[in-house]
């Protein structure tokens, strides 16, 4: 993944040779990546139904590269969103993993008898807390069959072996971390780009492990700080992400080492992102964000509100089991236009959200990182 200022000299994200053929319209997309973005802007992959086509192709065309989001949805459907992507636009674009972990052994016991009794106050059941894969595999075998440019992976590092799969397919291989030591395992699979995650972040921590006691859910470093320590011993394009929503953050960002920058947050209120009413009116409102585990049972950044006030001292450590246990009760909140009771994810620069297009957003963007060098 590269980046630059506008105007000025991109930095160029140099992969691996590829060892065998790939279909024309990836290997000019991964030129095209390759040769710079116009703007050091690219949207943040964001699950459940944000991320849209819509949305990763109007960052791509105003100069930035835009994130498709897989987390929750079929390979059919994933196979559907990048059909759409390309259908909209020609523009390279990247495609998100979740990187599945283990089943927990938490006891849900007492959390599913609280959620039950949320749930019904509103007239509907809990959902049933499983464990699953979110379909990795047939995901990645998607993804290398049908190469995208760039692939992501968060929650975890894939294997050596499949970023070698994805690279000779003929994509970029990016892993989210969130600290100094899951960058080092992150550099040791082969990945070309890194994505650090602040503390500031909206949504879910990327941590590899959740430690289940901590907020965080592991150490909370800041981005700037992160940033500095990444760069300092490994020599990788770094992609910063957290609470960057202005030109000013982002140029602070990039001064301080990094590629580019990933932004989610700054992005909701663009009519081409999936945001649902009820988020978007939360975050009109001046509210606070917290990091909780009440809503999927995985550190996250949202905006608060009554269920994370209520939920977030009891929720346990079991991820995907209890987003699937409130999955119901979230949505019924949603339906309703009612903010109180959704995971409404945001980082620390909610404040600074701006309700317009995403070409606009962009542009407005770059120049003000332009006017910061």
């Amino acid at each position: 993944m590269a980046g630059g200022g506008p105007g000025g000299t991109p930095s160029v994200l140099v992969v691996s040779p590829r060892r065998r053929p790939v279909r024309a319209e990836v290997a000019t997309s991964v030129s095209r990546v390759m040769d710079g973005l116009r703007v050091p802007v690219i949207a943040a992959p964001m699950a459940g139904g944000v991320s849209t086509p819509e949305l990763v192709v109007a960052v791509g065309a105003a100069g930035g590269l835009g994130f498709l989001a897989t987390g929750y949805l079929s390979p059919e459907r994933v196979k559907e969103q990048i059909r759409r992507t390309r259908a909209l636009d020609r523009c390279p674009f990247g495609v998100n993993l979740f990187v599945p972990g283990s089943p927990s052994g938490a006891d849900l016991t007492e959390y599913s008898r609280v959620i039950e009794r949320e749930s019904r106050a509103i007239g509907v059941a809990p959902g049933e807390p499983r464990w699953e894969d979110d379909d990795y595999r047939a995901k990645l075998d998607l993804l290398i069959a049908d190469p995208v440019p760039v692939v992501s992976f968060t929650f975890g590092a894939p294997t050596a072996s499949d970023v070698r799969r994805l690279q000779r397919a003929g994509s970029r291989v990016v892993v989210t971390v969130t600290s100094p030591a899951e960058a080092r395992l992150a550099e040791a699979t082969g990945a070309d780009a890194l994505c650090l995650q602040g503390i500031e972040a909206g949504g879910h921590r990327a941590v590899f492990v959740d430690d289940g006691h901590s907020p965080a859910g592991g150490p909370a470093h800041e981005l700037l700080e992160l940033i500095r320590s990444v760069r300092a011993e490994i020599d990788l394009p770094l992609i910063a992400a957290g609470g960057l929503a202005d030109g000013a953050s982002i140029a602070a960002a990039l001064a301080a080492g990094a590629t580019a920058a990933q932004l989610g947050t700054a992005l909701l209120r663009c009519p081409e992102a999936g945001t649902r009413p009820a988020h978007r009116k939360a975050l009109t409102e001046g509210r606070a964000t917290a990091l909780t585990r009440a809503f999927t049972g995985r550190p996250a950044r949202g905006l608060v509100n009554t269920m994370l006030s209520r939920l977030s001292e009891t929720a346990p450590a079991a991820y995907p089991e209890v987003h699937h246990l409130t999955a119901p009760m979230r949505a019924a909140f949603a339906a309703a236009g009612d903010p109180e009771g959704i995971s409404a994810w945001a980082g620390t620069g909610s404040d600074r959200t701006r309700e317009q297009p995403a070409a606009g957003l962009i542009d407005e963007l770059a120049e003000e990182i332009a006017s910061r060098r």
